[in-house]
């Protein structure tokens, strides 16, 4: 109710009209609250008020439309937020212009019918498979980054109306619940609105950066914020989201519906609002009983699930229910086209295996359909998009002959696509039709006639479209020029263009339409001349022209793919009646086929492909359809054969002529049919190993073994097989199935089922049965199967089978066993045990005839105690059982509980003799009544008597008589007591009962008790004798009491009610005692003793002794009575009671108190009630029944209304009430109030608080001075607010609503939120962030007091500054001409990092600066990537704060086009430069290299040219030092001649060689392609010998002074052909040893290397890390907490906040207002541009200069202008263009008295004033400013020191201005004193002050958390490096690696020997390892710390081409070994070697 009212409370205060005053003037509009007004004459007044109109004044009140407001009827069309007009008249024309607000929210049909226009049918297609394919993108994109299964289920529950979409993706947290649930908030507005608005958001928006998979297959399809919804709405009324995010613990449900919508629309709600249900998991209790579905749903599968989203859609429509339930194979179809890449992968659905889910690269996508309706409700229908197999994508796919893939690059947009040919093949066009395809397509010719010939593809579009992976239904592209057939006929049919689909892949570089039917961009962009096509094969592009490649491709495909046939001896027409009826005719029949040279005709046999089993049969006739007449070629064609063999088949069957087999002959298919006839399975052998064969009929005793069974599958030749015969049925295997079938009572059981499998080397087997144990008719079956499941049909015919009946009787008794007892079983009652007979398999037997029983009976005991004595007295046999009769026990038992047994049953005519079973023996029935004591008692009068009393049964056992009890009556006197007791459950007891107590008694009596069990005659009555004697006890007290004034005694009886005032004592009591017979007893110390009082502890014995009894004092209090008692502590106790009631004495005292609080506001009357009471000296309230009493009661009290105090009587409490307590003025605090009843008094005090809520103030901040604040800063303080009274008086008033009124370009953070007070009066907003430009800026609270008051607060400025110590942009410049050499030094780069105020950023560090360097590729290049090259600035001079250069870095050793970007980073503020794109070209050629290894050429001089030759082909390159290829001018020749190493003079020659001996071969663009260098046939030479052919450039541009060696290929020179042939191998082999070698060595040397680089990194780590400990050192940083990164961290944390701290602390502002603080021309006014951090000298230089503190300084006098004159020239201004600079004093000049006196040192610290003064930006310009102002002004200490300096320095020149910190001014011309040159305090400057800069302890904050986080980084890569060496040195040292080195001097002595067997002659030394890598060194920077380079990868190792490519390293273990250890690149970019 509370709540309610608060909400219409507020309601009410947002209630308001504005009011148009257009009477006569212009006035101002007036916002006038409603709240709280229900008629039009309440509206006139408040209306006349607010205006400030006169009572009689004339007006009418009008809507916008002219329509009067003059009654309460027309007032009801007035709503909130309208604006009304007061006019002299209706027809008046306006004065002036109105504003009326409007309010244009979207209609909830946005949301609630968008699907409707958004989801069209396009070409007869149902839109609602797009719907849910809207809702299949969500769930794929919140299952993008899962490591398991991607599931995704929609379940439709038809009956219910209900369809569940559900997925097991990353869940949603509230916020994004929010966001999916707000329209049109797109994935890019999240982010957005996350940045800008939440910036305490903590849930993170995922991104796809992956946009290079194939086909764009990335997940990225929840896009626009749209679909999701409008599919919701398309499908149903309502949606409940249901979902759980990875990691909470609370499920997110949201609720929107139409329904909703509507109701919220009829209670003028805000719709677009709503409620977030969080809940634990499996809670449905807020579920409605009859959603069962969804209650079951959340109850039982929420738990098990760890994050997942549920979309219910509820109220779907009946069309949708019978679509979704009549056409459910063809929507999920349309489904799985739709995602057919995401199911099945890039290259689609390519599997063709039938019964068997296509494979996919993205295997954990899993889209499954289930429907339930009434008839399936426990198995739903369930349909796997994976599965489906006929989706138009995958027939497609597999209907595909050839494919052609393709490019396309649009604007750096890359399109995938794939053209797919469908071949004509014989008889029909194989390219997919759409079966659910409704459109009736007709074909016409040019002549407009309709044609029956279907063209394959007809006018259908080519291309489909997807985007990001999946379908764009509406969306098709009919083709491309290049892809059109030509105009003009070529060499490919017309037709065969027809026979082509394709598919385009784009990913979100095309626009598509929200609800993804169709593309907006891509056709457009496709046809544009811009779009380059280019083939892809293999992965690689072609550079041929893409129409070309079509044409050709097509050619090939037509070529290879299309088939036809000629059809021969025509038969006429026919009609076929097995076709439907447009397709029985026409159709022709042949009797034989020529195809492919083979011919066909009828009656010939033949074999059909691709059946199973193989189909074979005699040709009937062949079928053409059309109308033939004779001989055609055609394709296609149908093939009428009768089935064979016929014994099996006999059946006519038409097939399509394609199937047939066209390789096997007629008698091949006749042997084929009779050898498929004789290996069918015929028989079954079965034999009997091991014996124990059963045999037909046979009858089996139970138990008896079946032997081991051995079966055999015979054909008729009378061979075993073992599985069908034929290729086709191969993976058919038979398989023998043996079942053992029982005969039971309830039917045919199989209680032994096997099936046997053939082995290779055993056959089909079953092993021995030993449980054949039931009794009855049995069946042996064993059964030749197909499979497991039990086939046994095959081809129409039942497989062999076996069938053996036999019977299993019982065996012989052999055991017993004890059936059912009937229990319990008590002491001497018989019983009957029933024994059943058994054979030895349990089984029920009978006994052999005339066998008798002799059984014998034991019971030992479990429990102590006796045996039993058990007889019977007969055994009597039938049938299956024996039963042992009247068996009875005797025996001792415990209690009536019983006594358990352990009974032996032995029958020794048995073999298993023995049963012993556990019997718990009960009493028996009770038999006997015993009653102890037997002997008389004697009992006192008034005491009872005690029996024993037990039940007891044959045997002496205590037992228990059910429903029955002992009776014990008393007979000799009158009055005696009976006794009972109950002998249900013991039988046994102790009897007791009432005493007996006789009155009067004075003889003793003789008493007889006689005992009797109740209701039972068996058992007898005993009898026991009492003797009663009297007792001399006191049984009487009597109590008198006699006052002072009373004349006698009065007797207290008991319960007597006796008054007495308040405290005062009871007087005059006395008491006597009277025994049976009421004789009064003497009172002797014995009975005293006995007497006991209830009001004293311990009475006087005298007393009590005189027969008196101490006073009873009453109570102090009336509520409260005395109950006394007297009592006589006898055997039955005696006592006599009374009440002493208390009652009122006289009035001695008043009582005054607050009905409610005491607390009584100024001005207001009190809010409860005073109340008097008159009380005794007890405090017992006297009260009053006549009103007569309040007259005489009087109140008084400073500032009291006496007058308007009411004194009433409460008849209710009988006191009297005062009301109406005023108090007028006065003070908070205590009042005191006098109140006088007669001659009593007494005194109240209240407390005086506050009135009611009139103003407010801030608590924290002054409203008369701005709050410097800085952009996205903190405020220093929260804002607080205090209500205050009229008085300023502190109102203590909680709950009072607050809000914050602020400028709409203020943007706090956290978001302003109304706030209520607290029981202080006081609303706490906060401390906020303040995130806006720079400006000046308000904030007002208001307060809602109550519905029609609002109260409004004083405004506090806000001036909000740029933060000088925030980067805001990077800046670089650099010679952009220049050029790039690999190994050279780049140019110079000059970067300046800029704060918000547009100033060069003083706290910018070369640490935080770095350039990134990366090589450039086809990926995106603005991003950058992870891995790059990374340098840092030089050192940057203090002159030059934030700008840094970047010098002397050397460019990479490898060519190419690279990317550079510069970053800053100082730990919290991120910045980047735009990217900048070099190439780097090669450096100066330095040699001659060749890219194959073509090894050493063995040749001879002989006539065959192969054996001459010594080069094949051979490329050589120029490459630089760094084996850069330079190709640029490098344009010559490469001469070639023989040389020998040793200086032979026989050298071979050339074939075709000059004069000169050499030849030479083109050198293009640095490379030369060298082809077939033969030798002369006959050339000279020496045999054996090895020559060398060296190859040298010439090339001009090659610089002679390089001395470039020349590229030597060694060969081996013979005169013998067969020699040369065998000396060829041994080369070879030679060759092969030579690599292995030099891989090794490659190796070993890049080990030793990478251990001395990893040796350097740690040493150069450990530099860096002890450099900067001692860096912090000096800065007092304790070396203890700086031992780890997690301690580091923690310091860095801990100084974070100090530094906040320092930033955040309250500084000297100066408060100026700003203009135009954006404008770049415009420096700002002269107070913000300079600080001051002396507060001293902060009040006397901005005294000094407070003339100019307003002036706004601009970069332009046009700008000056303009200010000028846009604040009517009230704006001084001062433009620096017009500053004549020359004349302005030097900055940094001395003082004036140093060239005078330079050895002078005067007193009070001067210097210049201009030194004071720090500038924050633009400090050049600012210089020149200050310069101009302040001249030479001087600052001293005191006005003494200033007079002395000044007296002195005249002497010599004139003396400045002279200021002192004390605020005195002592001017140039020597003047001084008076108030104008006396500085006010800095209060009286109203805020026109210098402001104070950031504390340096803040600057050194900085520095240390910045060499902090650099200790951190050096310890990580400390750690790092020396974790890498060990693991190095660990790996040099393995087995492996030792293995190696011996392998090489293995590999050397190989080489040794051969090369001696090869008899080289003239072989120089070689080296065979690879040229070595320059060891590193460590690099510095000029600051002496290690350069944040990463190392080069080593060039990798040398590929071998030639004759030995294919046999490099396969010989031997050896050379398999070396891959094992090679060295390979890390992340990180070190070299690591490769474990194997």
């Amino acid at each position: 109710m509370a709540a309610h009212k608060a909400d219409r409370a507020s309601e009410e205060a947002d209630s308001f009209v504005f009011v148009y005053d257009r009477r006569e003037k212009d006035a101002p509009e007036a916002k006038i609250t409603t709240g709280g007004i229900t008629s039009f004459k309440a509206f006139k007044e408040r209306l006349i008020k607010s205006l400030g109109l006169k009572s009689n004044e004339k007006f009418v009140v009008a809507t916008t439309n002219r329509e009067e407001i003059k009654d309460d009827e027309s007032w009801g069309i007035v709503d909130k937020g309208d604006t009304v007009y007061v006019l002299r008249s209706l027809d008046q024309e306006l004065c002036a212009p109105v504003q009326e607000r409007v309010n244009y929210l979207p209609h909830y049909d946005t949301i609630v019918k968008g699907g409707m226009y958004e989801y069209y049918a396009s070409e007869g297609q149902n839109p609602l498979p797009y719907a849910f394919a809207e809702l299949i993108d969500n769930s794929l994109a919140a299952t993008r980054n899962n490591t398991g299964p991607r599931n995704i289920e929609i379940r439709l529950h038809l009956d219910e109306a209900t369809v569940y979409v559900i997925d097991n993706g990353k869940g949603m947290t509230s916020r994004q619940l929010n966001n999916w649930a707000i329209y049109r908030l797109s994935k890019f507005n999240r982010k957005d609105r996350k940045t800008k608005g939440n910036l305490d958001e903590t849930e993170e928006e995922e991104s796809f950066v992956d946009q290079d998979l194939p086909k764009s297959l990335n997940s990225d399809i929840s896009y626009f914020g749209v679909g999701g919804k409008q599919a919701i709405f398309f499908i149903g009324t309502s949606t409940r989201m249901i979902s759980k995010p990875l990691g909470s613990q609370d499920v997110h449900e949201l609720i929107i519906s139409k329904e909703e919508f509507e109701k919220k629309e009829r209670n003028n709600e805000e719709i677009y609002s709503g409620f977030i249900r969080k809940r634990k998991l499996g809670d449905a209790s807020h579920i409605s009983t009859e959603d069962e579905v969804l209650r079951r749903m959340v109850e039982e599968e929420e738990k098990d699930r760890e994050n997942f989203t549920v979309v219910v859609i509820q109220g779907i429509s009946k069309d949708h229910l019978q679509y979704l339930k009549d056409r459910m194979p063809e929507w999920t179809r349309q489904l799985a086209h739709i995602y057919h890449y995401y199911l099945h992968g890039p290259a689609g659905n390519v599997d063709s295996e039938e019964n068997k889910r296509a494979p996919s690269p993205f295997k954990n996508i899993d889209i499954e359909i289930k429907l339930w309706s009434s008839r399936s409700a426990d198995n739903p229908r369930t349909i796997n998009l994976r599965d489906i197999d006929d989706d138009m994508q995958t027939l497609f796919v597999r209907g595909a002959a050839s494919s052609f893939e393709f490019k396309a690059i649009i604007e750096g947009a890359k399109v995938e696509g794939v053209l797919r040919y469908h071949p004509f093949l014989y008889d029909r066009e194989t390219y997919p039709m759409d079966m659910y395809d409704r459109t009736e397509v007709t074909f016409e010719d040019e002549h407009d006639y309709a044609i029956s010939d279907i063209p394959a593809r007809g006018r259908r579009p080519i291309f489909e479209c997807f985007w990001n992976g999946r379908l764009i239904p509406y969306t098709t592209i009919d083709s491309f020029e290049w892809c059109n057939p030509p105009k003009k006929a070529k060499n490919v049919a017309a037709e065969c263009y027809n026979r082509v689909s394709g598919v385009l892949w784009t990913d979100d570089n095309f626009q598509v339409s929200t609800n993804k039917l169709t593309f907006i961009d891509l056709e457009l962009r496709l046809r544009d001349k811009l779009a380059a096509f280019t083939r892809v094969v293999n992965g690689q592009e072609r550079r041929t022209g893409i129409e070309k490649e079509f044409s050709n491709w097509l050619k090939e495909c037509h070529e290879q793919h299309d088939k036809s046939i000629h059809f021969t001896q025509y038969m006429g027409q026919i009609l076929r009646l097995d076709l439907p009826k447009q397709r029985q005719s026409p159709w022709s029949a042949y009797k034989q086929v020529d195809w492919d040279g083979k011919v066909f005709k009828n009656g010939q046999l033949v074999k059909i492909l691709r059946t199973n089993p193989p189909l074979l049969g005699s040709i009937n006739r062949i079928l053409l359809y059309g109308d033939h007449q004779g001989d055609v070629y055609a394709t296609g064609g149908d093939l009428e054969i009768v089935q064979e063999p016929r014994s099996m088949y006999s059946e006519v069957k038409i097939v399509p002529l394609s199937k047939l087999d066209r390789t096997t002959s007629a008698q091949m298919v006749k042997k084929y049919i009779d050898e498929e006839e004789a290996k069918l399975p015929n028989s079954l052998e079965i034999t009997w190993p091991e014996g124990n064969a059963v045999s037909k009929n046979q009858k089996r005793k139970t138990g008896e073994t079946i032997g081991d069974i051995r079966v055999e599958i015979l054909n008729k030749k009378g061979d075993a097989v073992s599985k069908l015969p034929g290729k086709d049925n191969a993976s058919k295997k038979l398989l023998v199935e043996l079942k053992v079938i029982w005969a039971s009572p309830t039917g045919l059981q199989t209680i032994v089922s096997h099936i046997s499998q053939h082995g290779k080397t055993w056959p089909y087997w079953f092993r021995k049965m030993e449980n054949i144990k039931n009794l009855g008719a049995y069946t042996l079956q064993l059964q030749a199967v197909l499979n497991e499941s039990g086939e046994n049909m095959f081809a129409g015919k039942q497989l062999p089978c076996e069938k053996i009946s036999f019977q299993v009787v019982e065996g012989e008794a052999e055991t017993f066993s004890v059936g059912v007892l009937e229990g319990p079983f008590r002491v001497g009652v018989p019983f009957t045990i029933p024994l059943d007979l058994h054979d030895s398999f349990g089984n029920p037997a009978r006994a052999p005839a005339g066998q008798e029983f002799h059984p014998k009976l034991e019971a030992s005991v479990t429990e102590p105690g006796s045996g039993l004595d058990l007889k019977y007295s007969v055994a009597v046999v039938k049938g299956h059982s024996v039963s042992i009769k009247d068996v009875v026990a005797k025996g001792q038992v415990q209690g009536t509980s019983g006594k358990n047994f352990n009974l032996n049953i032995t029958i020794p005519e048995l073999k298993s003799s023995s049963q012993v079973l556990k019997i718990r023996l009960l009493p028996g029935p009770a038999s006997v009544l015993y009653v102890s004591p037997e002997e008389e008692q004697t009992v006192i009068n008034g005491i009872s008597p005690t029996f024993k009393i037990q039940l007891q049964d044959s045997a002496g056992n205590p037992t228990a008589l059910e429903g029955r009890s002992v009776v014990c009556k008393l007979v000799g006197a009158p009055n005696l007591p009976s006794y009972s007791m109950e002998c249900s459950s013991t039988g046994s007891g102790t009897l007791v009962g009432d005493p007996i107590l006789l009155k009067k008694m004075k003889s003793e009596l003789s008493l007889t008790a006689k005992f009797d069990v109740q209701g039972n005659k068996l058992i007898k009555t005993v009898d026991r004798k009492i003797r009663l004697v009297p007792s001399g006890k006191a049984c009487e007290v009597r109590v008198f009491f006699q006052e002072p004034d009373m004349s006698e005694k009065v007797q207290i009886t008991n319960g007597m009610e006796i008054t007495k005032p308040a405290g005062e004592t009871l007087q005059g009591l006395t008491y006597a005692l009277y025994d049976e017979a009421e004789q009064e007893l003497p009172l002797d110390d014995k009975v005293i003793s006995k007497v006991k009082l209830n009001w004293v502890a311990k009475p006087p014995k005298d007393l009590l002794q005189k027969g008196q009894l101490p006073g009873v004092k009453a109570t102090n209090t009336v509520q409260e009575v005395k109950y006394c008692q007297v009592t006589v502590t006898e055997s039955s106790g005696i006592e006599l009671g009374f009440v002493l009631k208390t009652i009122t004495g006289e009035p001695k005292c008043l009582n005054c108190t607050c009905s409610g609080t005491n607390q009584i506001s100024i001005g207001q009357p009190l809010a409860g009630e005073i109340q008097v009471k008159v009380r005794d000296k007890y405090g017992n309230d006297v009260q009053h029944d006549s009103e007569n009493v309040c007259k005489d009661l009087k109140i008084s009290g400073e500032g009291l209304k006496v007058d308007r105090c009411k004194i009433l009587l409460d008849k209710q409490t009988k006191s009297m009430l005062i009301k109406g307590v005023v108090f007028e003025g006065g003070t908070i605090g205590r009042k005191e109030v006098q109140i006088t009843w007669r001659s009593l008094k007494d005194y109240l005090r209240l407390e005086m608080v506050a009135g009611p809520p009139a103003k407010m103030k801030f608590i924290h901040y002054s409203e008369s001075q701005e709050v410097l604040v800085y952009n996205e800063s903190k405020f220093a303080k929260p804002l607080a607010i205090q209500l205050l009274d009229e008085g300023d008086n502190a109102c203590r008033t909680p709950d009072i609503r607050m809000q914050l009124a602020r400028d709409v370009k203020l943007k706090l953070i956290p978001t302003v939120q109304p706030t209520k007070t607290n029981k202080d009066g006081i609303a706490d907003f906060g401390i906020f962030t303040v995130s806006c430009g720079r400006g000046l800026y308000e904030l007002q609270p208001k307060a809602f007091i109550s519905a029609g008051f609002v109260l409004s607060g004083p405004k506090l400025k806000i001036s909000v500054q740029p933060d000088p110590t925030r980067p805001s942009n990077l800046d670089v410049s650099y010679n952009n001409k220049a050029t790039y050499t690999a190994g050279e030094s780049m140019p110079e780069y000059t970067v300046k990092i800029y704060a918000e105020d547009d100033s060069l950023l003083a706290s910018a560090k070369p640490s935080h600066v770095s350039l990134k360097l990366w090589k450039s590729d086809d990926a995106d290049a603005t991003n950058l990537p992870s891995r790059t090259l990374s340098y840092h600035p030089e050192s940057s001079r203090k002159t030059e704060t934030g700008i840094f250069h970047f010098k002397n870095i050397k460019c990479p050793d490898e060519s190419g086009s690279y990317n550079v970007m510069f970053v800053y980073y100082d730990g919290k503020h991120q910045l980047f430069s735009n990217v900048i794109h070099i190439k780097i070209d090669p450096s100066t050629p330095v040699q001659l290299v060749c890219l194959d290894n073509p090894g050493t050429a063995t040749v001879s001089n002989t006539k065959n040219y192969a054996t001459r030759c010594i080069v094949r082909n051979l490329k050589l390159e120029l490459r630089d030092k760094y084996d850069n290829h330079v190709t640029k001018g490098m344009n010559g020749s490469i001469v070639l001649e023989i040389a020998s190493a040793t200086g032979e003079k026989e050298l071979p020659v050339f074939a075709g060689a000059a004069k000169n001996k050499t030849i030479s071969a083109t050198l293009a663009g640095g490379t030369s392609f060298i082809q077939n260098i033969a030798l002369q046939e006959n050339s000279p030479g020496k045999d054996g010998y090895e020559y060398q052919l060296k190859c040298s450039v010439n090339c001009n541009n090659v610089p002679k002074s390089l001395n470039m060696e020349p590229y030597i290929l060694p060969f081996l020179f013979y005169d013998d052909a067969k020699k040369q042939s065998e000396m060829a191998a041994l080369s070879k082999e030679r060759d092969n040893l030579q690599n292995a070698i030099r891989t090794y060595k490659s190796l070993f040397e890049t080990t030793e290397q990478l251990i001395e680089e990893l040796k350097i990194s740690v040493k150069e780590a450990k530099s860096e890390e002890s450099k900067i400990r001692d860096e912090l050192r000096k800065q007092r940083i304790p070396m203890s907490t700086l031992n780890s990164v997690e301690s580091i961290e923690k310091l860095v944390k801990d100084f974070n906040e100090r530094k906040d701290v320092e930033l955040n602390k309250k500084r000297r502002v100066c408060s100026l207002p700003t203009i135009m603080a954006n404008d770049p021309e415009v420096l700002g006014k002269i107070g913000h541009l300079a600080q001051i951090s002396d507060d001293d000298a902060a009040r006397v230089l901005s005294w000094h200069m407070s003339s100019d503190m307003d002036c706004v300084v601009t970069m332009t006098t046009k700008k000056a202008k303009e200010i000028y004159n846009q604040t009517n020239g009230r704006q001084q201004v001062l433009p620096l263009d017009s500053i004549f600079k020359k004349s302005l004093t030097e900055w940094n000049k001395p003082l004036p008295h140093i060239k005078y006196k330079p050895n002078w040192k005067p007193t009070g610290n001067l210097i210049f004033a201009r030194n004071l003064i720090a500038f924050w930006q633009n400090e050049d310009k600012c210089k020149t400013v200050f310069s101009m102002l302040l001249g030479d002004t001087l600052w001293i200490d005191t006005l003494d020191q200033a007079n002395e300096y000044r007296r002195e320095l005249v002497k010599y020149t004139n003396c400045p201005t002279i200021l002192t910190r004390e605020g005195d001014r002592i001017r140039s011309n020597g003047k001084f004193g008076g108030l104008m040159n006396k500085a006010p305090p800095v209060e009286k400057l109203r805020g026109a002050v210098f402001g104070a800069p950031v504390p340096d302890s803040y600057h050194q904050l900085c520095s240390t958390i910045d060499v902090l986080q650099n200790l951190k980084s050096a310890l990580v890569a400390h750690k790092t490096a020396e974790t890498e060496l060990k693991e190095q040195m660990e790996t040099i040292k393995a087995p492996e690696m030792q293995a190696k080195y011996e392998e090489c001097r293995e590999v050397e002595k190989q080489l040794q020997a051969l090369e001696k067997k090869l008899g080289v002659v003239g072989t120089p030394v070689r080296d065979l390892s690879f040229p070595k890598v320059a060891k590193r060194t460590p690099d510095r920077d000029e600051d002496g710390g290690p350069a944040n380079k990463r190392l080069r990868s080593s060039p990798a190792m040398p590929e071998v081409n030639g004759t030995t490519n294919s046999n490099f390293l396969t010989p031997t273990r050896t050379s398999r070994r070396i891959a094992a250890m090679t060295p390979t690149t890390d992340t990180d970019g070190r070299k690591r070697l490769k474990k194997s």
